[in-house]
C-alpha cells in the first residue's frame, strides 16, 4: 500500500506547493509582478516595428491598431485566459505540465511538447535583450545625452551581466517588490495613453474589427506587418506557464486591468503618430534625426529619465520571469527524461525558487550574443516573435488533445483547432517573412534546444531495446545463499540498487549479473529502489514490498514531475519509518558492532552504461547515441542526478550493446 512521504524540513524548497487558487489583493499584485512582464513591455517596441520604413497614414495606424486589439483579444484573452488556463495539472501550467496530462493518449505528442519547450527556451534568450534594449534606448530622447546610442549596447551588457550574476542568490528578497513596480508601470502606460487620446479622437475606430480585415486585405505588404503586430501578444504563453505561481483566479482578475492599460497606451501611441507624423515616412535616418520613438514620444521631456528607469526596471522584471520560467521548464524536462540531468540549486526557501548554473551561463552567453549581433531593438524584432508563435501552435495541438481527453464535444474541439490553427499559421507565415532579417537566429537557438531534447528522448528509446528483465523469484535462492556464504568477504551490510523495472517481480539482468557474477557482492540486506515519475506535479509517495523480510526489500517512490528526486534523503526517511514500525533491523551484523547496536553501513551501486564498439547500428541511430553519450559526459552524473551521497556510491560501468555485430567474418588459418 502506498504511503504518503512526509515533508522533510528543507527537503525541496523549490517544489512544495501552496494553494493559490483563492483570489486576493496580494495574489492579484503578485500576478502583476510575475506574469505580465513580457506582454507588459511590448508597447516599447510594437508600434516602432510597425512604422519602420512605412509612411504614417490613417489606414496604417487605425488598421494595425485594430489588429493589435483583436490579436490581444483572440490570442491572450480568449485562448489563454478563458480556455487554456482550464488545463491545469494540479494547479500547474506550461508546455510540459500540459504534456504530462495528455502523454498517455498518443506517444507522438512528445514531439510538439519538445518543439514548444525548445521554442520557449529560445524566447527566454531573446526576451531580455529586446526588452532591456528597447527601454534603454529611451535615453536617445534626452538632448543632453549626445551620441548616447554608441553606449546603449554597453549599458545593456552591464545590466545583463549584473542580472544573470544575481540569479544565483534568488529573487525571494526582491520578488515582493515586483508586483508594486509593475502596477506603477501599467498605471504609467494607461496615463500616458489617456493623455494623448485627445490628439486624434478618431483612433477609437480601431475597436471595430472591420478595420483589421480591411487592413489585411488591401494594405500593401500587410502580411509583413502582421509579424510586427504579433509582438503585442508575445507574453501570452507566460499566463499559462506561471499558472502554478499565482492561480487561475488571480490571473484572470489581474488580466482585465493589464489589458485596459495596454490598449489605452496603444491608442495613445496611435493618436500621437496620427497627430504629429501623418504623411512622414519613417526611415532609419528620419527616425534618428527627429528622434522618433512611438512609446517615448508620449512622455514630456522632463519625465523621460524617470520613464526610462521605470521601463528598464519593468524590462528586467520581464526578463526575470522568462529566466525563472526557463529554469522551471528545464527542471520539468529532466524529470520527464527529455533533458540531460543538470545541477539544480535552491537559493532560498521560497516556493518556485531554483537556479540551474549551467543553464544560467548558457542563457547569459546567448543574450550577450543576441545583443552584440543585432545591437538595436529594431533589428531584434525580426528574431522576436517566431519562437512564441511556434510555442503557441504546439500548445494548440496539446490543448486540443486535452479537450479530447476531457470528452468535450467534437464540434467545439474542431472549432477551437480550426480557428487557432488558421490564425497562428497566418502569424507564423508572417513572421517567417522576416527569416532572413534575423528570424534564423530563433531557429538556430530553438533548433539546438530541440536537438538536445530529441537526442536524449530517442536514445532512451534505443537503449530500451537492450534492457533485459528477468524474474526475481528465480534468483532469490542464489542471493540468499550468497548472503549466508561466509567464505566471501562481505561487500556491505546494506546493498542498494536503483532499478528501472516497473514490475516488482522483475529485475534487470545486469543487476543480477552485478550481484552474482561480476564480483560477488555479499550483503545482509539487499534493497531495490525504483523511482516512478508521475503526471501530477507534486506527488511524494512511497510503498515498500518485503520480498524476503530482512533479506530483500523493494522501495517504490512515486514522485511528481516537479519533485527533485533526492533519493539519498528520501531513502533515509523510509528506512527510519521502517525501523520505527519494526519492519526491518538495520543493526550491523558484524558481531563486535552488533553488540553495541551500531547501525550497519549502506552502499549504493549505480550501473552506468557506455556505448560499446561491438554495435552495428544504422548511421542515424549511431549519431544519436554518440551525441547522447557526449551529453551524458558533460551533464550531471547518475549518482548526483538522483541526489546520492558520492561517498556511499560505487559506479559500475557496463557496455551498452543494442545491435550486436552478427556478420563478423573471421577466418581461421593453419600454420
Amino acid at each position: 500500500m502506498a504511503i504518503r512521504l512526509e515533508t522533510i524540513k528543507n527537503y525541496n524548497t523549490g517544489t512544495l506547493k501552496a494553494p493559490l487558487n483563492k483570489v486576493t489583493v496580494a495574489g492579484l499584485v503578485i500576478a502583476l509582478g510575475i506574469i505580465y512582464g513580457d506582454i507588459g513591455t511590448s508597447p516599447l517596441y510594437v508600434f516602432n516595428a510597425i512604422i519602420t520604413n512605412r509612411t504614417i497614414t490613417e489606414e496604417l495606424i487605425i488598421g494595425s491598431l485594430s489588429c493589435i486589439i483583436w490579436t490581444i483579444t483572440l490570442q491572450t484573452t480568449i485562448k489563454y485566459v478563458l480556455l487554456v488556463l482550464r488545463a491545469d495539472n494540479r494547479g500547474e501550467g506550461g508546455t510540459f505540465a500540459l504534456y504530462a496530462l495528455v502523454r498517455r493518449q498518443r506517444k507522438w505528442l512528445v514531439i510538439p511538447a519538445m518543439i514548444g519547450g525548445s521554442a520557449l527556451l529560445a524566447d527566454g534568450i531573446i526576451t531580455p535583450p529586446i526588452s532591456i534594449t528597447s527601454a534603454v534606448e529611451g535615453l536617445k530622447k534626452i538632448p543632453t545625452f549626445h551620441n548616447i546610442e554608441e553606449y546603449v549596447v554597453y549599458i545593456v551588457l552591464v545590466i545583463l551581466g549584473l542580472f544573470f550574476f544575481l540569479q544565483q542568490f534568488g529573487t525571494a528578497s526582491i520578488g515582493r517588490f515586483f508586483g508594486p513596480i509593475m502596477f506603477i508601470w501599467f498605471s504609467m502606460l494607461a496615463v500616458l495613453g489617456i493623455v494623448h487620446l485627445s490628439d486624434d479622437w478618431t483612433i477609437f475606430r480601431a475597436f471595430s474589427p472591420t478595420y483589421a480585415f480591411h487592413f489585411l486585405r488591401s494594405y500593401p505588404n500587410a502580411l509583413w506587418l502582421l509579424g510586427a503586430v504579433f509582438l503585442c501578444t508575445t507574453g501570452a504563453e507566460a499566463l499559462y506557464s506561471d499558472l502554478g505561481h499565482c492561480g487561475r483566479g488571480n490571473i484572470r482578475g489581474s488580466w482585465s486591468f493589464v489589458k485596459i492599460c495596454l490598449i489605452l497606451n496603444y491608442l495613445g501611441q496611435g493618436a500621437s503618430l496620427l497627430s504629429h507624423h501623418t504623411g512622414l515616412t519613417i526611415t532609419d535616418s528620419v527616425r534618428e534625426s527627429l528622434g522618433i520613438n512611438a512609446f517615448y514620444d508620449l512622455m514630456p521631456e522632463w519625465f523621460i529619465i524617470i520613464g526610462v528607469i521605470i521601463a528598464t526596471t519593468a524590462a528586467i522584471i520581464a526578463s526575470q520571469a522568462m529566466i525563472s520560467g526557463s529554469f522551471t521548464l528545464i527542471s520539468e524536462a529532466m524529470r520527464l527524461n527529455l533533458w540531460p540531468k543538470l545541477k539544480i540549486r535552491y537559493p532560498s526557501e521560497a516556493r518556485g525558487q531554483l537556479f540551474i548554473p549551467s543553464l544560467n551561463l548558457l542563457m547569459f552567453m546567448g543574450c550577450v550574443g543576441v545583443v552584440l549581433y543585432f545591437r538595436t531593438s529594431q533589428r531584434m524584432e525580426a528574431a522576436y516573435g517566431l519562437a512564441i508563435i511556434v510555442t503557441m501552435l504546439m500548445t494548440t495541438i496539446l490543448f486540443s488533445n486535452f479537450l479530447v481527453a476531457r470528452r468535450v464535444k467534437p464540434i467545439y474541439i474542431w472549432i477551437f483547432l480550426s480557428v487557432y490553427s488558421v490564425v497562428e499559421i497566418l502569424f507564423l507565415f508572417a513572421l517567417l517573412q522576416k527569416f532572413t532579417h534575423g528570424g534564423y537566429i530563433t531557429l538556430m537557438i530553438g533548433g539546438l534546444m530541440f536537438l538536445v531534447m530529441y537526442a536524449w528522448y530517442r536514445a532512451r528509446k534505443i537503449k530500451n531495446r537492450y534492457v533485459e528483465f528477468v524474474r526475481l523469484e528465480h534468483y532469490i535462492p542464489k542471493i540468499q545463499e550468497l548472503s549466508n556464504d561466509r567464505s566471501i568477504v562481505k561487500y556491505a551490510t546494506h546493498l542498494v540498487y536503483l532499478t528501472s523495472a516497473d514490475n516488482p517481480k522483475e529485475i534487470e539482468h545486469k543487476i543480477i549479473y552485478s550481484i552474482l557474477n561480476k564480483k560477488p557482492k555479499r550483503a545482509d540486506i539487499y534493497w531495490l529502489v525504483h523511482v516512478d515519475t508521475l503526471d501530477d506535479p507534486y506527488t511524494m509517495e512511497y510503498k515498500v514490498d518485503h520480498i524476503i523480510p530482512n533479506d530483500i526489500i523493494r522501495v517504490d517512490f512515486r514522485l511528481g514531475f516537479r519533485v527533485e528526486p533526492r533519493i539519498n534523503l528520501m531513502f533515509r526517511k523510509v528506512v527510519e519509518d521502517l525501523v520505527t514500525n519494526r519492519e526491518v533491523n538495520i543493526t550491523s551484523r558484524y558481531e563486535s558492532l552488533e553488540r553495541s547496536n551500531i547501525v550497519g553501513d549502506f552502499s549504493f551501486v549505480v550501473m552506468e552504461k557506455y556505448l560499446s564498439q561491438d554495435n552495428d547500428l544504422p548511421f542515424l541511430e549511431r549519431v544519436v547515441m554518440k551525441f547522447h553519450f557526449w551529453l551524458k559526459e558533460i551533464s550531471l552524473s547518475e549518482e548526483r542526478g538522483f541526489g546520492l551521497d558520492p561517498s556511499n556510491v560505487t559506479v559500475e560501468k557496463f557496455p551498452l550493446i543494442v545491435a550486436p555485430v552478427t556478420n563478423l567474418k573471421l577466418k581461421r588459418i593453419e600454420d
